[in-house]
């Protein structure tokens, strides 16, 4: 296992859509090493989530999970450790909720997005073992931003107002909450 270089906002290769995995190589060493390669890079970097183009490998995975988040200490729950690949996402009818984000690609800084409370996700995990689950709340959250990397899209595309976007420390500083509980 090794710890990745997470490319930053302004590297071209965060803009681009992601290929597919065949599922018949859902299982090979090159897959099963870039999945520990990003868990390992996700924790060391404190995140809750990682997609592969965050460390210039252009597939279509995903992968999430922790028990407590120094960067987010408000978030208590945890997020159970899954592999994604070639999630899909649909939007189903439910009320938006709006978060503070950050992004491990935008380092010190966020912003607040709202994105649906509610989503059906189907994916394959790296046992090839497929799932289709209707996910809620601060998971579907997570997972929105975490697709959306598959597809090009920073979270700082989906700002609800520019103006609710800045560096954390500022933001800290600022009045009025501006906690970041995404990821």
């Amino acid at each position: 296992m090794a710890v990745r270089k997470i490319l930053r906002a302004g590297d071209p290769r965060l803009r681009q859509r992601s290929e597919p995995v065949p599922v018949a190589e859902i299982r090979s060493k090159e897959i099963k090493k870039l999945i520990k390669d990003m868990f390992q890079t996700m924790e060391e970097a404190e995140g809750l989530g990682l997609a592969a183009p965050q460390v210039g490998v252009l597939k279509r995975i995903v992968v999430v999970g922790f028990d407590r988040s120094g960067r987010y200490p408000e978030v208590t729950d945890g997020l159970e450790r899954k592999v994604l690949i070639n999630p899909e996402i649909e939007v189903l009818p439910s009320e938006k909720e709006g978060f503070w984000e950050g992004c491990l690609s935008v380092p010190g800084m966020r912003g607040y997005v709202e994105r649906a409370r509610k989503i059906r996700m189907r994916w394959y995990d790296e046992h090839e073992e497929f799932y289709d689950q209707i996910i809620e709340g601060f998971d579907a959250v997570v997972y929105q931003h975490e697709c959306d990397h598959l597809d090009g899209v920073l979270y700082i595309d989906r700002l609800k107002d520019p103006r609710l976007f800045g560096f954390n420390e500022e933001l800290d500083e600022a009045p009025g909450e501006r906690s970041a509980v995404a990821v």
